[in-house]
């Protein structure tokens, strides 16, 4: 029995796309088809075809590696890390901003009292 006969006829490919050579990879769709050849075939000439691509990558579903579980599990460790976020650094400009408004007053009186000096 050969490979193709033991996994059957078609395989399952995740088509990918580039609307511009800068533009990042999006995953477009799956689809079944005998081979990569094919499904290339398939995804220019049913869905491609409408809109304007840079790039078309097919890879086949058995070639992308998902997390396991354990490895999933893993990340959750990770989860005390909020002090990598910039968002607990909102305060600064409130406080910023008070900074200034009392430099200007006392800049202010130290102007005024000057002047009234003279």
């Amino acid at each position: 029995m050969s490979e193709k006969e033991k996994d059957g006829f078609y395989s399952v490919y995740e088509i990918f796309s580039k609307k511009t050579d800068k533009s990042p990879l999006q995953h477009q769709f799956s689809l079944l088809a005998p081979n990569e050849e094919m499904a290339l075939i398939m995804a220019r000439e049913n869905f491609f075809r409408r809109e304007t691509v840079a790039d078309i990558w097919v890879v086949k579903r058995d070639d992308v590696r998902a997390m396991t579980q354990e490895e999933k599990e893993m990340l959750k460790r990770l989860e005390n890390k909020d002090y990598r976020e910039t968002k607990g650094y909102g305060y600064l400009k409130k406080k910023w901003r008070k900074y200034q408004q009392e430099q200007f007053t006392e800049q202010n009186l130290l102007s005024s009292s000057k002047g009234g000096d003279k």
